[in-house]
Parts: C-alpha cells; structure tokens; sequence
C-alpha cells in the first residue's frame, strides 16, 4: 500500500469545546489507484486530508493513530522532514483557490517554486514546464498568462493553476480536495483525464474529495463515505454505486438532481450534521435516518462487513438479523412542472450588453486595447423564472452578473441597456442605484472572499436588513435571521461564529442566506451550489424553487451543474467566449441542441 490511515483521530480546541473532527478513521490507497472520499460538508473530508499533509490549523492536532507513506510514518517525521514531502511525495489540491494562490506572485513563478524545490529543474528550464503544465490544464494563452496575477484569472482558471502546482512535481500521491468544483464541464472532463492518464503513466495514488458522485463513478477505484468524522460505508466503487447500503448513502442518490425530477421537490436529508463537541454514545445518523430504532441510540455501532469488502456503519447489518435491510425510496412532493408555467412579466431585459476591460501598457499606461469579456449579448428573465446561464470559464457569464447590479462601472467600458421593471440602471446613481439593490442580490462564486471576516454571520445577514429595511426592529431582524438560518441548513448557534469556523459548503449558504435577507426580486446566483455536497445542494434548490413559487423571485442561475439545470431552469442560455451561441427553452436546448459548442457541453457532462 502506498498510503494508509490506522485509527486516525484529529481533535480541535474551539469555544464551544474540543471538536471531535476525526474518529477512528482508517482506509488504504493502493499505488496507482483512486480513493474516493465522500459526504457532507462539516463531516470531516477535508480535515482528514489536512491531518494527512500535517497542515491542520493552530488549535487543531493529531490526537492517535499512524499515517504510513510507503510504510514510513509521516506523524513521526520532524516538520523540516515533511516539507520534503509535501510538494514532492504528495501534492495537494486545495478547495479554495482564491485563498489558495498567492495574490501578491504571478503564476508562473508559483509554479516554477514547485518545480525548483522538488526536483532537478532550474531556471528557464523550470519556467518551460511550468509553462507546459498551464497548456496541459487548459489555460488559454498561456504564453501571456504565466505572468499574470491570480486576481487576472476567473474562478475556474485559479483552479487550473492549483492543480498545476499540485501535479508540477509528479508526486506519488495527489489529494484532491473538490479538484473540479470551480471548474465547467468540458475543463472538468479534461483535468479529470489528465489525472487519469497522468495516474497510468507515472502510477500515482489520488485521494480524492468530491461531493460530485458522477465524478467518483468515473475516476474512483473505492469510495469511503463519511459522516459526523467517522467512516460510514467502505467498498469498490462499482459496490457502492450498484447496492448503497447505509441509509444516508441511499438518502444521497435520492438527492440529486436530474431531469426526472422535473416539477418535484428534491428528496432532501432533513436536519444538518451533529455537532461533533458532544460524545457520542449512539450512531451519528440516528436523527436523520427513517429506519432508527431502540438498539441505534443504545450504542456506537460497529463498521460491519455483511459482504465480502463491503463495509457499514449501521445495526440493521448484524449478523443474525432476519430479513433484508429496507431500502430508503424517494418520496416527492408534487409542485408545477417548471416547463409548463405561463410567463408572467419581463422583469429585466438586457440589449446588446458589452463589458470590455482596457489593457493598459508602457510608463503612462495608456491603453492599447480591450478585452472583450462579453461582446453583444441580449436575453430577459420573467418574474418567478429562472434562466440558467451556462458556458466555459472565462466565457463572460459572472462579468455579466456583475455589470447587471452595475458593479464594474469604474473598472471597464460598459453599454448596451440593462432594464429592471422597464426602468434603465445604467443611469442610476446615488439613493436610486441603493434602492435597486434591495430589488437584485447577488450570491458571489467564491463565498470566503465575499464575507467579511472580520464579521460574525450574524452581523453579516443583519447588515443588508439594517440598510435597506431600516425600519424593522431588532427583534423581528432577529427573528428572520434565525428562520434563514434554518433553512439554508445551518445550526442556530452558527449565527455567532466567523466565516473562518466553518467548512467551503456552509460558507456557500451564509453567502445564499445573505442573499435572501433582503427579499429581492431577482437574485444572480453565481454557481450557489458548486461548493455544496448533495443532500445541502438538494435542501438550497428546493429552498431557491419554493422562494420563487411563493414570492416570484426571478433567478439568473450562472452554473456549469448540468444537473441543476435540467431540475431548476425555464430557459438557457449558452455562452461561448463573450457571446450567446444558443438559448431556448430548457427542454429544446437540453434534449435538442443545435449549436456544435452546446452538443460539446452536453458530450462533457459525468453522468451516473
């Protein structure tokens, strides 16, 4: 084996007491193969990969168990011995790559500090592969992109530049932690050949950490499924996804979205995981589980091997127990079907819509051209539709959504008409362009960068409230806080915690309960459900569709989930390189596409 974790346990200091992260964890990766690592977010994925790096936070450490490397123990190795390790033995993606990158060196040299620390390359030489890795991760231009700054790049292209770092030195292990979550479809199915080839031909290990169980059906060898820091199911992949056997795997497969569940509510998880400062003296999934009985609360239960290689955390696999497990069955609830809704109103149009940014060159910086981030687009959204805006990218799609709430006045060269409710916000300023924004929110892409952390959520939900409700009181401020709260799956007591206490998906729906604090009427959610695992994404889109039932709050939805957009849009539009190549109703584009770039886009999508 070339990795193995015995008994991993990972204890963190917090206020609210020690935090039991990681609970006897124990699993082997094989040379050459991949280990998937799946489950909700807070469960304990990501900070077993960082007890695996030795890169856990201040307050956090390894508190038992061994971690073996080609069977050397990492947790005995002096911190100047791991260095040689990290980076070179084992590279690691990290899941945000905004905080990731270093925003004051250009990319290149990020790279090329890989290159020269890990291995014999120096110098030109160095850069030369630093450049042919950004060739090799789909970065366009890379000749001129190697020395820009990570601020230059779109999300996805900041994910691009991670995996590069990450693969720079051919390690024998890559950790992946959500290595394709920022990225669109057509880049995800190249990175994840890339890892696939790249994993043939030098025979590295990948652990892989995903909430996308398309991704996993494709790329993993095994899969671990985690719950509340502990491992609850353990098999093959091909055994997992033929006969899931936990409850809350069942309860996962139910939750996600796709076509057939079109006018229905998704089957969600009710509840959020436990708090893990408690001790735990039953099973971990006994609050949310439809098949709980006396003996789950009465004791911790076992991992059980009911079939050869299988493993489960959970009672109704003892040995001796009559009968067959049950089997979790979705239960939908019945809504209108999203196609056959009448189209009310158009609350924003948008005609000829061009954003071009200036490069500026030489002492005066005077300009010298344009990039053209969106060239010439044109489209509407109805009052309580949704349009989803889908494309590679890079392509324009978040420049879109933020030159409609007129965010880029003063970085680029904005025209074209932009009409909420017939009125023109081009020509807003002052107390008009305030009042429009309690009408339109946004839910930024990366959610680390757009929370003040200096902020605890509650101030940050209540700060929109203050402003653009002034006259509500605190008490009732109060009160919708905590039924936000509620429904985007936080605990109560989150409300009194910074954004650096929780994981990338919970501060995902702090960002989405921001958002909806203020009741607008149109909400551009740019990728709101990219950093959630399923059974969360689940509870926010059918949060996001009864909103809109209820008050007719219109979505544009910037996604690259082709998933969600088959559940979630009315219309779609896609982009190709700052133009809409196609756009029709769900159905004509989904089943019918015309445009050889949208058939491309739907060739691309991991399916289950």
């Amino acid at each position: 084996m070339l990795l193995e974790a015995r008994n991993l346990q990972v204890e963190l200091d917090s206020e609210a007491g020690l935090v039991h992260a990681v609970d006897g964890v124990r699993f082997a990766i094989p040379k050459g193969e991949t280990f998937a690592l799946v489950g909700e977010s807070g469960c304990g994925k990501s900070m077993t990969a960082l007890a695996l790096m030795r890169l856990l936070p201040d307050n956090g450490r390894i508190t038992g168990g061994q971690i073996l490397l080609g069977g050397h123990d990492l947790n005995a190795l002096p911190e100047s011995g791991m260095r040689a390790e990290r980076g070179g033995r084992i590279g690691m993606i990290f899941q945000e790559p905004a905080t990731s990158l270093n925003p004051v060196m250009r990319i290149g040299d990020q790279i090329v500090e890989t290159i020269e620390t890990h291995t014999l390359l120096k110098g030109a030489a160095a850069r030369a592969k630093a450049l042919e890795w950004l060739n090799k991760v789909g970065i366009p231009n890379a000749q001129r992109r190697i020395d820009e700054y990570p601020f230059q790049l779109s999300g996805g292209q900041k994910q691009r530049v991670m995996i590069a770092i990450a693969l720079a030195a051919e390690p024998d292990l890559l950790i992946a932690d959500e290595p394709t979550t920022a990225l669109d479809v057509t880049i995800q199915a190249q990175i994840l050949d890339l890892l696939t080839s790249l994993q043939k031909e030098q025979g590295m290990a990948i652990l892989l950490i995903t909430h996308d169980l398309a991704v996993v059906k494709q790329m993993a060898h095994h899969v671990a499924l985690m719950y509340a820091g502990q491992i609850v199911e353990l098999a093959s992949a091909d055994e997992f996804f033929a006969k899931p056997a936990h409850p809350y795997a069942q309860k996962l497969f139910n939750a996600l979205p796709d076509v057939s569940k079109r006018g229905s509510q998704l089957s969600a998880i009710a509840g959020t995981v436990p708090a893990l400062t408690r001790e735990f003296r039953e099973c971990r999934f006994a609050d949310r589980c439809d098949f709980v009985m006396p003996e789950c609360r009465s004791a911790s239960p076992d991992l059980l091997e009911p079939t050869l290689g299988h493993w489960v955390r959970c009672v109704l696999y003892k040995p001796g127990r009559e009968g067959t497990p049950p089997k979790h069955e979705p239960s939908f609830s019945a809504s209108q079907d999203l196609s056959t809704t009448t189209v009310v109103s158009k609350l924003l149009e948008v005609q000829d819509l061009k954003v071009h940014y200036p490069i500026r060159a030489g002492i005066l910086r005077r300009v010298v051209d344009h990039v053209k981030a969106v060239d010439g687009v044109s489209f509407h959204v109805s009052a309580g539709k949704t349009l989803a805006l889908v494309g590679e990218s890079g392509c324009g799609k978040t420049t879109i959504g933020k030159a409609l709430l007129q965010l880029l006045r003063d970085n680029a060269h904005i025209s074209g008409s932009v009409k909420l409710e017939g009125q023109e916000l081009g020509s807003l300023s002052g107390r008009a362009l305030h009042a429009m924004r309690q009408k339109v929110q946004i839910i930024f892409q990366d959610p680390f960068a757009s929370l003040n952390p200096r902020m605890r959520v509650k101030d940050i939900l209540e700060e929109g409230l203050i402003t653009l409700h002034p006259t509500m009181s605190s008490e009732q401020r109060f009160h919708m806080l905590e039924q936000i709260v509620g429904k985007v799956g936080l605990r109560p007591e989150a409300i009194d915690r910074y954004p650096h206490e929780f994981s990338g998906g919970q501060r995902q729906r702090i960002a989405i309960a921001r958002a909806l604090a203020v009741q607008p009427q149109l909400i551009v959610c740019d990728e709101p459900t990219s950093a959630l695992d399923v059974s969360v994404q689940a509870q926010i889109l059918n949060l996001l569709k009864e909103l809109q039932q209820e008050l007719g709050i219109a979505y544009l939805f910037i996604t690259h989930n082709i998933g969600v957009v088959e559940f979630f849009a009315h219309e779609v539009a896609v982009m190709q390189k700052g133009l809409i190549v196609e756009q029709g109703s769900a159905a004509e584009v989904l089943t019918n596409p015309q445009n050889p770039y949208t058939k491309a886009l739907l060739a691309a999508v991991p399916r289950l």
